[in-house]
């Protein structure tokens, strides 16, 4: 059984690096004529991350560019991996981070709701009883049946969206990709998210709207070049930062 205040999400002590190189070599000629150029440069995005996210919490991460945000849910997604450190998830996981990843550019909606779908642990009957409702969220009408790489960013981001909140998901974490398309599907969006929210849905929320945040989480982290500044309610930490980078 699920215990109302088990951790979904753990970060313990996360550290993470990337190599960013400098002055790097195109071509063949241009590494044989400058081999000495091709310099690396160590940045560390996440310093001794720790937080803990319990079973029905809603998340917001805020921070400037580059603070770390998005490179924390992708950990919590498990696409990278930490230097240092460990994350534990528990439950099933669905996540809207990159805009139409996993969909097929030359496949239709309607199919690549079937293999996005069946990326998260879905089976083909339970697609089947679901589809009606996942093109309906959507909003694509006919252009369901149309190639992925005719639609536009908004049209990506709606079946996405509706592909995501319809696999049953305990954990759901969602980057900006909220900020793509228009202000009735942005609203449908959060109005949604609030319903998975009163279902005790776990939601991991990077975004820059202070309003979406205040709107939807009760709890928000604060990350300044790759650590925490300040964790805990939603308008204290906004106003916080606010203050501070106004």
């Amino acid at each position: 059984m699920q215990k109302d205040n088990e951790n979904r999400i753990i970060v313990d002590h996360v550290y993470k690096t990337f190599n960013v190189y400098l002055d790097k070599a195109n071509s063949i000629k241009e590494k044989l004529l400058f081999w000495k150029r091709n310099k690396k440069e160590k940045r560390e995005v996440l310093k001794d991350v720790s937080v803990t996210i319990k079973n029905g919490e809603a998340v917001a991460l805020i921070g400037v560019n580059g603070s770390g945000k998005s490179t924390l849910l992708k950990l919590m997604t498990k696409i990278i991996y930490p230097n240092k450190g460990r994350i534990t998830t528990n439950g099933k996981l669905t996540s809207l981070l990159e805009l139409g990843a996993g969909f097929h550019p030359d496949f239709s909606g309607r199919e690549n709701i079937y293999f996005n779908a069946s990326i998260f642990g879905l089976s083909r009957k339970e697609i089947d009883s679901r589809l009606d409702q996942i093109i309906e969220f959507s909003e694509l009408g006919s252009y369901i049946d149309n190639p992925v790489r005719t639609y536009s960013s908004g049209m990506y981001m709606r079946l996405a969206f509706a592909v995501a909140i319809n696999v049953d998901a305990d954990i759901l974490l969602v980057d900006e990709i909220l900020s793509v398309g228009d202000q009735h599907f942005q609203e449908k969006c959060i109005n949604k998210m609030k319903e998975l929210k009163e279902e005790g849905k776990t939601m991991v929320f990077v975004t820059h709207s202070l309003g979406s945040a205040r709107e939807l989480c009760d709890r928000a982290v604060w990350l300044n070049k790759g650590i925490i500044q300040m964790d805990g309610n939603t308008d204290e930490v906004i106003d916080a930062y606010i203050k501070e980078t106004t």
